[in-house]
């Protein structure tokens, strides 16, 4: 089955945002939902599928913050996200769903795992204390799609991705991740002229996936894979936050100095993770984007589309 030649019969939850977004230009005729649907209510989950009635889903409808919005409201991660994923997944079964699509995030990994993060290692203890209610969250998709695989036959499946950046980011402040936040301070700080100051001292090193290339790479994990457990999918080049916070300064035009706060947490210091798994489905680490040019098409839709873009006020 090749998931291009069903796009009518597909449904994509989270579908506005911004891998939902990287998704519409590989599969423009998908069916693509945003929050018009309360996820978190059974009926309105309900109500969406009797709507589209799919033979097949890809879930990215979740709640995701960066660093400070996960410590800010770490129980609401947890809730909202565990109440949209098992409606989601609930609700596929009832309608007879053919096969989903779950994208999930290396945040499920525990904080003492070794490394590289491989995907046997995914329960062997606690999330990263700040990513506690989010990395719950996630694991319990994998635990539904597995219990529902053995009961009832769902062929659902479940991937893996890092730090995901792109067109349509969200550049709130306090719920951003690390690469959109960066791009906003640093714009900020240059056209008003104030002293530019990032959260930590630069020294963690972070795995990014540019979102056009998650968006084919959904698709082809659909077409080859049916795995029970999840595969990691995500980039596997680590770059500390000071490269990448240079990175930007120099594509941005940014000539002043960097301050580094470092009264604000680090987060872990890494977290590498094996795609070796995905690379045995035919993928090849040189489909993914250069990451400077990844970083430079961001900026450039983020300084064509500002203040018009997401999270900011």
């Amino acid at each position: 089955m090749n998931l291009l030649n069903v796009q009518n019969k597909v449904l994509v939850t989270g579908g506005t945002g911004m891998v939902g977004r990287a998704l519409q230009e590989v599969m423009p005729n998908a069916n693509y939902v945003g929050s018009q649907y309360d996820l978190t209510k059974f009926e309105q989950a309900k109500e969406l599928f009797l709507k589209f009635k799919p033979e097949y889903v890809i879930h990215l409808a979740a709640r995701v913050s960066g660093l400070k919005g996960n410590m800010e409201a770490i129980g609401e991660h947890y809730t909202e996200n565990v109440l949209m994923n098992t409606n989601v997944l609930e609700v596929s079964r009832i309608f007879n769903v053919k096969k989903l699509l779950s994208v999930l995030s290396t945040c499920v990994y525990p904080d003492n795992a070794s490394f590289p993060l491989v995907e046997e290692d995914i329960h062997q203890g606690e999330p990263y204390s700040i990513n506690l209610g989010y990395g719950f969250s996630k694991r319990m998709v994998e635990v539904q799609s597995r219990v529902y695989r053995r009961q009832y036959k769902c062929n659902y499946i479940n991937i893996l991705s890092n730090n995901v950046f792109g067109k349509y980011d969200n550049f709130h402040l306090v719920s951003s991740h690390v690469i959109p936040g960066i791009i906003r301070k640093i714009y900020e700080a240059k056209k008003n002229n104030i002293p530019l100051s990032l959260w930590g001292d630069g020294s963690p090193l972070r795995e990014f996936t540019y979102s056009t290339d998650l968006g084919k790479i959904i698709v082809f994990a659909f077409n080859k894979y049916n795995g029970k457990y999840p595969i990691n999918v995500g980039n596997p080049v680590e770059h500390s936050i000071k490269e990448l916070a240079e990175m930007i300064c120099e594509i941005m035009d940014y000539k002043e100095s960097i301050i580094w706060n470092t009264t604000v947490s680090n987060g872990q210091p890494r977290k590498p993770s094996s795609n070796k798994k995905f690379l045995d489905l035919g993928w090849k680490n040189e489909n993914y984007t250069d990451f400077k040019v990844a970083l430079e098409d961001t900026c450039e839709w983020f300084l064509d589309n500002y203040p018009k873009v997401r999270g900011v006020e």
